[in-house]
C-alpha cells in the first residue's frame, strides 16, 4: 500500500524544568505550527500536537522552535501522516 498524505503530523513530548514550566508553557502556546498543547503528569510535563508540511520542516520546528524554549531540557518527537 502506498500511502498519500497532505501533512506530517508530530506529536512532541517535553520536558521542562520546574522553574520555567508557566513562562515555558506560555511561549509553547506562540509556536503556530502547535495545534494542541496537553499538560502531563509523569516523565514529560507537555505533550505537543505539530503540523508540518514534511519531515524536515517537522526537524527544523523541533530544534528552532521547541528546543530553544527556555526550560525545555529535553524533547521525545514521534513522527505520523495525515492521511
Amino acid at each position: 500500500m502506498l500511502w498519500c498524505f497532505q501533512l506530517v503530523l508530530g506529536f512532541i513530548f517535553i520536558r521542562i524544568e520546574s522553574k520555567y514550566e508557566v513562562k515555558a508553557f506560555r511561549s509553547l502556546r506562540k509556536v503556530s505550527e502547535i495545534k494542541d498543547l496537553t499538560p502531563l503528569f509523569g516523565e514529560f510535563d507537555v505533550l505537543a500536537k505539530v503540523e508540518a508540511r514534511d519531515f524536515g520542516d517537522l526537524s527544523m520546528i523541533v530544534l528552532k522552535k521547541i528546543r530553544t524554549i527556555e526550560g525545555v531540557v529535553e524533547t521525545k518527537t514521534l513522527p505520523g501522516i495525515m492521511i
